[in-house]
């Protein structure tokens, strides 16, 4: 089981790629939070394979099975625990003596003395986000409930990038035709994406990408200096997805080449509050919430499964070895990691505010 996330709503995610069944268990969620399951297979649909040739070709139906915790439509209040059972599974794919660059398969071989199900990756696989999700469905209810909403979008692919949101008007999230499988603002911006990912695909390789997301709505206050503060909490679950490799708040890396005096977002009076002139910090002041927009990015590297011939070893042999990998992959991640990452983001907040 993996390590457990959360401090008042706390989550664990077991299973392997091609074991029995993939899960969740959350722990703390109170009593009487209604959960509208067919939102929530909407939900899972949007991280669902096998629908597009920009995602892996494995087709598994990810419908969670709940098995305690959700009653009539309501939580108990007691552990939620769901599956989603492996239906589509191939071992036959995967040489488990030559380990994969750019994957877990050593580290866990080493980790686990030899005994871990390292097919598809096992317990470090991408098919773990799929729980993940199980999750961030119902957290991004729940936050709807306290007026807290989630908007995310590929921001960039290889060197195409998107229109970034608006980081001012959280009003405005909801002009965005965002496509459940391929949400862009931009529209013209897509078909270039998409072709990024096609050539890719074409020469046996892979591409990276960047997804944004915005969070309203938070209160002003939550999150906790030094350790606790939001930043921290967000990229802890969002780096419980594999092939993420970097994130950045508000403007990011990009302040690192500006001045103060450009960085800084002057405090002004708007409606009888105090706001913020612009949002270059993100929605996050010391790790607390200052009740603009949450506005974060999220890397995701190329897609380490890739079909043309890489240079690995033999574990059995102790010699050099060419791996040509022939299992079913995404060309790339970023695509399926959008809601991904919008599930570790509620996920996060969900835990601060309950």
């Amino acid at each position: 089981m993996s390590s457990e996330f959360g401090n008042n709503i706390k989550i664990s995610i077991f299973g392997e790629s091609h074991g029995a069944a993939v899960g969740v268990v959350i722990n703390g969620l109170p009593g009487g939070e209604a959960i509208d399951l067919d939102e929530h297979f909407a939900f899972m649909k949007r991280r669902q394979g096998g629908n597009n040739p920009f995602s892996t070709p494995r087709q598994e139906e990810d419908i969670p099975v709940f098995l305690s915790g959700i009653k009539d439509g309501y939580t108990t209040g007691t552990p939620i625990c769901a599956i989603i059972e492996n239906k589509n599974v191939r071992r036959r794919d995967y040489n488990l003596d030559i380990p994969r660059p750019g994957h877990a398969d050593y580290t866990a071989y080493k980790k686990y003395g030899g005994f871990a199900d390292l097919s598809g990756g096992g317990h470090s696989s991408g098919r773990l986000t799929a729980p993940l999700c199980i999750a961030g469905g119902i957290m991004v209810q729940v936050l709807r409930r306290r007026g807290i909403n989630l908007c995310t979008h590929i921001y960039s692919i290889g060197n195409v990038t998107d229109i970034p949101m608006d980081y001012m008007n959280p009003n405005s999230w909801s002009s965005y035709e965002l496509a459940p499988d391929f949400p862009v603002i931009d529209q013209s911006a897509k078909e270039k994406m998409q072709d990024e990912i096609i050539a890719a695909k074409a020469v046996k390789d892979s591409v990276g990408g960047v997804v944004e997301c915005g969070i309203s709505g938070v209160p002003i206050g939550i999150g906790d200096p030094i350790f606790d503060g939001i930043e921290n909490r967000i990229a802890a679950a969002v780096f419980g997805i594999g092939a993420v490799k970097g994130i950045e708040f508000g403007i990011g890396f990009e302040a690192a080449k500006l001045r103060g005096s450009s960085v800084n977002d002057p405090f002004i009076f708007k409606g009888g509050e105090v706001v913020t002139e612009s949002n270059n910090h993100g929605g996050i002041l010391g790790g607390i919430s200052s009740g603009m927009p949450i506005i974060f990015r999220t890397a995701f590297k190329p897609t380490a499964s890739i079909s043309m011939p890489q240079r690995s070893v033999s574990l059995s042999e102790m010699k050099g070895a060419t791996l040509e990998i022939k299992g079913r992959h995404d060309p790339c991640i970023a695509v399926r990691g959008t809601v991904c990452v919008e599930s570790a983001a509620a996920i996060a907040i969900a835990d601060m505010i309950i």
